[in-house]
């Protein structure tokens, strides 16, 4: 039976060069895109003269969408799946359709390429031998009881926030982790406002209750010594 293929294809988390040739090459060959928002995707798609449909995929269709997408990689079709920003299914959709694809024996290529963690992590000045990525930590059911085992962990920990909801974050860092705990924060990775904090949890937070917080953050966390 004639089987596609789904590849994952990492797309740039702010600067638009940040993409590698194979990953244009793929995405002008494949027969569909999925992508996380098409608006988005389509500024990127335009940049590089990738005329290849697209279709929208996320969080809040992905279940429904998942079964149809099945059905055209089984006839033959070649399928790329894109987020926003970054490689798909780290804290984007894209976990739902990989599983999918491998319990229906669907060959699957991942693509190296941008994330945000990275970059953040290599530059925070914090032991990365060893660490653990907790992307977005729980809003609300749960999250006591993640912050509670975190404060024991040894290894350097990585955290994805947003501006609006960092002073809580951080507040509760300075609570659960101690005051004098030593952190990295980076924002706006790879964009003109590039900027990377570094000192102790107490310290940033009286840095962001100064200055409000704009854009996309990555928080780096040293283990419990």
């Amino acid at each position: 039976m004639l089987t596609g293929k789904l590849f994952i294809v990492p797309t740039p988390i702010g600067n638009l060069e940040d993409i590698t040739f194979r990953a244009i090459k793929v995405l002008k060959e494949v027969t569909l895109i999925l992508a996380e928002d098409t608006r988005t995707s389509k500024k990127l798609l335009q940049h590089y003269d990738i005329i290849t449909p697209m279709q929208s995929h996320h969080m809040h269709n992905e279940h429904k969408t998942v079964d149809g997408i099945l059905q055209r990689l089984k006839s033959g079709e070649q399928i790329a799946l894109i987020s926003d920003a970054g490689t798909p299914a780290i804290s984007d959709p894209g976990f739902l359709l990989c599983r999918a694809s491998i319990e229906h024996g669907i060959e699957i290529e991942c693509l190296p390429g941008a994330t945000a963690f990275v970059p953040a992590l290599v530059i925070s000045g914090l032991p990365n031998d060893r660490f653990v990525f907790e992307g977005f930590l729980p809003l609300k059911k749960g999250r006591q009881t993640r912050l509670e085992v975190l404060a024991k962990e040894p290894r350097t920990m990585v955290f994805y926030e947003s501006p609006h909801k960092l002073l809580k974050t951080l507040t509760q860092f300075v609570t659960y982790f101690g005051p004098d705990r030593p952190i990295s924060v980076s924002r706006e990775l790879t964009k003109m406002y590039e900027e990377t904090l570094r000192g102790t949890t107490s310290e940033l937070l009286s840095h962001f209750e100064r200055i409000p917080p704009k854009g996309e953050f990555v928080i780096v966390v040293s283990g419990k010594k």
